[in-house]
């Protein structure tokens, strides 16, 4: 009998919209465990998850009696733990190394500046307006989109997605990141590579089964 698989998630974290992508590209049945982020002083912080996750942070995969954290170490588990589902990352190491860097981009480089808790931090501690929040995430957003719009638009043979012509880890990164950056009223135009792949992202049922309106736990639509 398989074992329970169970992902942590809150509907708007860009992370778990990661692992979200992930398993639906790899036709993984899951359940999901909402974490509300804000409610009751954020219940990533209450003692039963952070039993769970010692981070206090969203996602987590419970798979059978795993515990896996942080999004790119959870889908990478799944590429080596599932090798005959999809593939999200290339075998060819270069081609490899191209969709790491691409997701690390999103990951390591824009998506730590606009976290839930460093916007908390800015605006508990240092006093900074909602207007002020708002500069910061469009600011870090756009010198990152510029990076990775040059890095997709030189490519020598560029197909639908990040890397060729089938979604993987980098589109499970930047389709998120996309998001947030609409949130943050970020225009798009100067990013047409960019553009142009999450069109191509939002065309599949695995990413639109992961989007934040899709999700149990999001709000009506007026209360978001």
């Amino acid at each position: 009998m398989a074992q329970p698989r169970t992902l942590y998630s809150y509907w708007r974290s860009s992370a778990s919209y990661r692992v979200r992508i992930a398993l639906n590209l790899k036709g993984m049945d899951y359940a999901i465990a909402p974490v509300h982020l804000v409610r009751d002083g954020g219940e990533q912080h209450h003692d039963d998850y952070r039993k769970l996750n010692p981070q206090q942070l969203v996602p987590t995969l419970v798979d059978g009696r795993q515990v896996l954290h942080e999004s790119l170490a959870i889908i990478e588990y799944l590429d080596d733990a599932y090798p005959c589902t999809a593939r999200l990352l290339p075998r060819a190491a270069l081609a490899c190394a191209r969709v790491r860097a691409l997701a690390q981009m999103v990951a390591c480089e824009i998506h730590p500046l606009g976290n839930l808790r460093v916007l908390q931090y800015l605006q508990r501690e240092l006093g900074i307006s909602d207007a002020q929040k708002a500069a910061w995430s469009r600011h870090w957003i756009k010198l990152g989109f510029d990076a990775i719009e040059a890095v997709l638009a030189a490519r020598d043979n560029p197909g639908k997605f990040c890397e060729g012509d089938a979604p993987t880890l980098a589109d499970c990164c930047l389709v998120p990141q996309v998001y947030n950056a609409r949130r943050f009223g970020v225009p798009l135009d100067p990013y047409p590579t960019l553009a142009g792949i999450d069109a191509a992202c939002a065309r599949l049922d695995a990413f639109k089964r992961a989007a934040p309106e899709a999700q149990a736990d999001a709000p009506p639509e007026d209360l978001r």
